[in-house]
């Protein structure tokens, strides 16, 4: 207790204290739910945010923008977070930390001022949405190293995953948030980040002090500027390669994407080269011998890609079928996709905090195999439950997900921080932060590919049957039919009709009947058209996410038993865990 001569200093509370940690975990909570709310929070606001700048998301030469708004966020974290968790390492984690807070603020103040308009309008928030996204890599690569730093080891379980419950249920908590501020004003979408970050400025800066080991050193410039290269090339090469080129409906023919993606590949392995010969390198790839680091690593980039895969795949089946099929209006769309996915995120909650506690006691293999496992039937039932589904199906089997994303989550991030020396910790976090957020960023390219094959397949047919059948001339219906199946998949992504603005520039409109126009442009017509294909989509997908879900489950099987570092120096352990 304070005595009156001594002012109380309940913020400045050392590690020893009891009360320390629950400041730390509270804090680094924040930052996260933050950092990951603002994940997804554009996916969802998306139609506002275009509408508001006044630009047709539709248009050819505007997918572009679409897609770096969307990934520009999760590239730059990807790219960055290792960077941020070596110099955090370097110059104090709490440094890093705290500025990331600072960054992410003046980001947020930027793109709710937007004054651009069309292009100029969609290329500021791109660029301000990258600042964000530097901010979020300081919050991600630190926060881990921070608690694990806070807590000891016998109860880190429980702080990592209550937060990395937080950190994924931020990114769908972000789509009930979206959903609701689009419907108010599409800048609400990116102000309501401003008050959160000078909160959390403050209060890290007034709470939080280091506490960790330090590991002072040189930067390796070398190996950042290859790995950050060589990340952005290949993620924007295999995000470019959605877009059609030439006669293919995507674009991986491209020799631009081609180069994307092969040069990112040989950069990647070059700085792997580069990491394995540098006496100081921002990341220890020795690390990786160490057998339950390595799996845990795999197994998270597996289920990150996964599980930003279903996100993206469920909001298209939400927004873009079910709901208008359901008499929604497509201005509602966004909320109640956000809302009906409600179940994922409380899986998330129940089963990520008691995994993460209980892996404390118990380890975290058994958690995070049963958990994949879970993921992996998940995948395979909405295989079975059909497009028009009874929403009980949707919720049960998305509620198992969620909770087998829960109890894989907590304990696999705990494992990885258990088992790597104190002085790596930021770096052991910034790559596990890395994997994560290249996984979410690689899921966009990975599966709007694949939905696209399987709408190529059926998707023509069914447009030009479905046309011909309201009064569009087989002409005309054959030429829109022949039309990149990518353009359908964004519209249903975004909650459009597209009809109108592919027949508009014909004419044909005015040519039909009455009942003909109010059919084609209503909101039944695209989303029962579209949903046959889509099923033929949604078949290769999910089939490639719970193969995905079951390497994961499996190399999470074979981590060993409960590995717990014992802080000595690097090389040592590092040469023990080669003998196991």
């Amino acid at each position: 207790m304070p005595t009156t001569s001594e002012p109380s200093r309940t913020l400045f509370l050392g590690k020893d204290h009891p009360r320390y940690k629950w400041i730390a975990l509270s804090n680094t909570t924040l930052g996260m739910l933050m950092a990951t709310i603002n994940s997804s929070i554009v996916i969802i606001s998306l139609p506002a945010i275009f509408t508001g700048i006044a630009l047709n998301p539709l248009e050819p030469g505007n997918v572009s923008y679409l897609l770096w708004i969307l990934m520009g966020y999760m590239l730059v974290i990807a790219v960055l977070v290792v960077t941020f968790g070596r110099l955090g390492d370097m110059y104090g984690r709490v440094k890093i930390y705290n500025l990331g807070f600072v960054v992410f603020t003046v980001g947020s103040i930027a793109l709710a001022l937007d004054p651009l308009t069309a292009g100029a309008g969609a290329m500021w928030l791109i660029i301000w949405r990258l600042v964000q996204g530097v901010g979020g890599a300081m919050l991600f690569a630190n926060s881990t190293a921070i608690l694990t730093d806070a807590f000891p080891a016998n109860k880190r379980g429980l702080a990592l995953g209550t937060n990395q419950v937080a950190a994924i249920a931020g990114s769908f908590i972000g789509l009930i948030v979206g959903g609701l501020l689009a419907t108010l004003d599409w800048r609400a979408v990116f102000f309501v980040s401003v008050p959160i970050g000078i909160i959390g400025t403050v209060w890290s800066y007034k709470s939080l002090h280091e506490v960790g080991a330090r590991n002072p050193g040189r930067m390796d410039w070398p190996g950042n500027i290859v790995f950050g290269v060589g990340l952005t090339v290949l993620l924007a090469g295999i995000t470019y390669g959605i877009q059609p080129y030439g006669g293919s409906s995507t674009g991986f023919t491209n020799p631009w994407v081609l180069a994307g993606i092969i040069g990112g590949i040989v950069l990647l392995v070059a700085f792997v080269l580069i990491e394995l010969r540098t006496k100081a390198p921002m990341f220890e790839m020795r690390l990786f011998t160490i057998r339950a680091f390595a799996l845990a690593n795999l197994s998270g980039l597996l289920a990150s890609i996964g599980r930003g895969g279903m996100q993206f795949m469920l909001i298209i089946w939400l927004q873009g079928i079910w709901l208008p099929l359901h008499g929604y209006s497509y201005a509602s769309t966004p909320l109640w996709a956000g809302i009906y996915l409600l179940p994922i995120t409380i899986g998330f909650l129940i089963a990520g905090p008691i995994s993460g506690a209980l892996s404390d006691r118990f380890g975290a293999r058994a958690f995070a195999t049963t958990g994949l496992l879970l993921v992996t039937a998940a995948f395979l039932a909405l295989l079975i439950i059909p497009v028009n589904f009874e929403y009980w199906q949707f919720a049960l089997v998305t509620g198992i997900s969620g909770i087998g994303s829960g109890l894989f989550s907590a304990p696999n991030r705990t494992a990885i921080m258990n088992s790597v020396p104190a002085r790596q910790r930021g770096s052991a976090a910034g790559m596990a932060g890395t994997l994560q957020n290249a996984g979410t960023s690689l899921s966009i390219g990975i599966f709007f590919s694949l939905m696209i094959a399987g709408l190529a397949t059926s998707l023509p047919s069914a447009l030009h049957a479905g046309l011909t059948s309201n009064g569009v001339p087989a002409a005309v219906a054959g030429q829109i039919a022949q039309t990149p199946p990518v353009g359908s998949l964004f519209a249903a992504f975004l909650g459009y009709n597209p009809i109108e603005s592919l027949l508009g520039p014909t004419g044909v409109l005015n040519q039909l009947s009455q009942a003909n126009v109010a059919t084609l442009t209503g909101k039944e017509f695209f989303p029962q058209l579209i949903s046959g294909p889509f099923h033929d989509g949604l078949v290769i997908v999910f089939l490639a996410a719970a193969i995905m879900s079951l390497i994961a489950a499996i190399a999470s099987l074979f981590r060993g038993a409960r590995y717990l570092h014992d802080d000595v120096a690097v090389e040592p352990v590092l040469e023990s865990a080669n003998t196991k």
